[in-house]
This record gives C-alpha cells, sequence and structure tokens, in this order.
C-alpha cells in the first residue's frame, strides 16, 4: 500500500473514534497536504481535518493550504447542518400527513458519527411504496419541494428545495428493469413490515430494520462497485452501523442472500477492510465468524476503492469503463461468455443510458440518438483529457474485470 494511503487510513480511523491522529512516523507538511486532498476525493474532508489539523506536519504547513481546508471544512459542516435540520422539518411535515417515509443510508448512518454533520450526504434517500407516492408527491410539492427532470414514473424521483435539500424519493430501492440488480427489490418487498423508527435529534424517523439496512448497504456497495467503483465512506458507513446495530442483524440471512448475487466475498472482504485499518469489531457486531474465515484478500478491493474516490469518480477512465463491468456481470448471469462484450459496451442498452439522456425514460426509440451524442461527448473529451483516451479506458475496465474474477463475482 501507498504511504499516503496508509496516512490517510490512519488518520480516517481516528476520525471515528473522535480522537487527533497519532502517527508512529514522522509525517512531513507535503505529505499531509496529499493526504488532505485524498479526504476531499472521497468526501471525508470534515472528518479528516478534524483529526489532523493538531498534528505537527499541520503547523509546518503553508497557511494558505491549512486555511483552504478550514474554510472548506467549515463551509462543509455548515451546509449538513442545514440539511439535516430541513430533512428533520421534512420528516416531521411527511408524518403529520399520516405518511411514514423509510429513510436509507444518509442520516441514518450520519447519525452512528461522533460529530455526524461532519460525514457530508449530498442527499437523503426516502423509500415509499408505489401506492403511497402520489401522496408523497402531494406532500412534498406542498412543502415547497419541486420535482426533478426525471419522470415520475421512474423508480427514483428527485426533489429540491431552493436551500440546502435535496430528496430521492424511491418506490424502490433498485431500478427494477436492471438485468443485474432488479431480481434485488424482491429482498426488500415485506420491508416495510420490519422497519424500525430510530430517534434522531429527538425525533423519530422511520427507517428499515436492522437485517434490511445492513444488507442494503452491502448491495448499494455492490451496485457501485460493478459500475465505476465506491468509496471508503461507504466502508465507514458499513463498519458503524455494524458495530451499532450488528448484535440485532441475521447475519445468515445477509449472508445467504449476498451468496445469491454472487456478493459475499465482496461484503468478506469490506469487513476485512473494516476490521484490519477501520475500527470494525466483530465481536460487538455479532459477526459470524463462518463469515470471517472466508478465504478472501481485502487489499486489492481497498486498492480500487481507494483508487476510484467517491462512487469511482476520481477519473473519467474508470466512468467510461462501467459498461465493461457491468456488461461483464449481465453475460455471465445469463450464461454468456463474459468475453466478446465490447460491442455491447460501445452500444450500451437504454436503461444504462438513462441517468445520463434523461429523455430515453419517456423516449427510449431515441436510443441511436444517444448513442451518437455519447460518442461524440467521448470524443471530444479525449481530445482534452487525455487520460480518459481509449487504450485507458479498456486497461482500466478490464482490470476491473479481472477484479470482479477475483471475488467470484463472475467466473
Amino acid at each position: 500500500m501507498e504511504r499516503i494511503s496508509k496516512l490517510f487510513l490512519q488518520a480516517l480511523k481516528a476520525a471515528l473514534a473522535d480522537e487527533p491522529v497519532v502517527w508512529a512516523e514522522e509525517v512531513s507538511p507535503q505529505e499531509l497536504q496529499q493526504v488532505l486532498e485524498m479526504a476531499q476525493n472521497h468526501h471525508v474532508l470534515p472528518m479528516i481535518f478534524e483529526a489532523v489539523h493538531g498534528c505537527e506536519a499541520a503547523s509546518c504547513l503553508e497557511p494558505g493550504v491549512l486555511s483552504v481546508s478550514r474554510r472548506a471544512t467549515v463551509q462543509s459542516v455548515m451546509t449538513q447542518t442545514v440539511k439535516t435540520e430541513e430533512f428533520l422539518e421534512l420528516n416531521r411535515h411527511l408524518r403529520a400527513k399520516g405518511l411514514k417515509p423509510l429513510v436509507v443510508k444518509g442520516i441514518v448512518c450520519r447519525n452512528l458519527y461522533p460529530r455526524p454533520d461532519y460525514r457530508y450526504s449530498g442527499d437523503e434517500d426516502v423509500l415509499c411504496t408505489e401506492a403511497d407516492f402520489k401522496a408523497f408527491h402531494k406532500a412534498m410539492i406542498e412543502f415547497g419541494m419541486e420535482p426533478g427532470a426525471s419522470s415520475l414514473d421512474s423508480y427514483e424521483v428527485p426533489y429540491r428545495r431552493e436551500g440546502a435539500l435535496y430528496i430521492e424519493l424511491h418506490k424502490t430501492l433498485f431500478p427494477e428493469d436492471s438485468d443485474i440488480f432488479g431480481d434485488c427489490n424482491e429482498l426488500f418487498a415485506d420491508a416495510r413490515q420490519r422497519s424500525v423508527d430510530i430517534i434522531i435529534q429527538g425525533q423519530p424517523v422511520g427507517s428499515l430494520g436492522w437485517t434490511d439496512h445492513m444488507l442494503y448497504l452491502i448491495l448499494h456497495a455492490f451496485k457501485h462497485f460493478l459500475h465505476s467503483g465506491f468509496g471508503i465512506r461507504q466502508v465507514c458507513d458499513m463498519v458503524l452501523f455494524a458495530n451499532a446495530y450488528g448484535k440485532d442483524v441475521d447475519w445468515g440471512y445477509v449472508r445467504k442472500k449476498c451468496r445469491g448475487i454472487r456478493a459475499d466475498k465482496f461484503a468478506a472482504a469490506i469487513f476485512a477492510i473494516g476490521e484490519k485499518y477501520l475500527n470494525f469489531s466483530p465481536k460487538q457486531a455479532c459477526y459470524p465468524g463462518n463469515w470471517k474465515a472466508m478465504a478472501v484478500d481485502p487489499e486489492p478491493l481497498l486498492e480500487d476503492l481507494l483508487c476510484g474516490g467517491i462512487y469511482g469518480g476520481a477519473d473519467r477512465s474508470r466512468v467510461h469503463s462501467s459498461n465493461m463491468t457491468l456488461n461483464a456481470v449481465a453475460a455471465d448471469k445469463k450464461g454468456h461468455a463474459v468475453r466478446g462484450h465490447l460491442l455491447r459496451t460501445i452500444f450500451p442498452p437504454a436503461q444504462n443510458l438513462q441517468s445520463r439522456f434523461t429523455y430515453l425514460h419517456c423516449r427510449p426509440w431515441l436510443l441511436p440518438v444517444a448513442w451518437v451524442s455519447r460518442i461524440f461527448g467521448y470524443m471530444k473529451e479525449t481530445i482534452t483529457r487525455p487520460a480518459s483516451s481509449a487504450a485507458e479506458v479498456i486497461r482500466t475496465g478490464s482490470k476491473r474485470v479481472e477484479l470482479l474474477r477475483q471475488y467470484d463475482i463472475i467466473d
């Protein structure tokens, strides 16, 4: 592991314990600056800054460098504080209407951190039923939320209000038309019957039950892993959630369902990372020994998620290569050979492009137009960003496909 990554993980572990980092070796100001840059890439700067700002290397940094990180930290925390207050206000509004939103990730995970608003969330994901969607939509409009450009028929509908609040209202947790993840919704078909209330800042917030939520956190990370990657923040969420609620999690059920979609070694690697580098306590979480004993090397997954940044967006080659990994999994799931699906990567189906070309939601026959737009956009980007060249995309995609094989996600 590279030294900067090692220093970054040590600082993050200290932050999760709300402690200043104590590095065994001397750290130079240049190295600390790289740690702060890495923290920014993974959207954990406030936590890292709080852990490192008092160390010796920080006192030797150029004043401008430290002040930039301090300002970014203060701004992030203030913004998140406003978001939290606005969301809790929305939660009260919805419940007063007789509606019970189920929150996944977001504020539920944030509440587990020693300094909750130091864990930044871009949005809040709220689950409702298809039958209740119209009532939720009406209540959201009454609250001043405006729906985004995507169709109201989509499985998730974004809402914004003037200010900081951004909501994604889900009818299902995964896109139903996805070849890879559509079946996952069946795992949460009765989730509302197992839902719980969590007290956050003195008010009840509805959420998935402990087992359902643990499974969802794993599958959500798995979904992003199969696209372009996921960052260390999601690992922190799972570690803290398992430590807090693991005693109430049916780990046998979680492992069985993960094995059903070939995500069991992936999950085992995540918890191995958590135990080795962060604050995961198998004993406190009641983590089963048979899962811990799985022969899995977590280091390749750790390298991938550290290089990828938040949701794999560190460089465009990873983003563009996502079609290679997705097509590899889709082909394997159908019993087809993984190799030889480059054409599908270049000309993916409409559902793979709907997030970028929203008109495909309502007008899928315009798929050829989206293909042409995508190709020309990609050509323009590769001219201005050499790191996004076709060769680099293929190298990145091929490496990540091999990573899927290493964790038995594909044959």
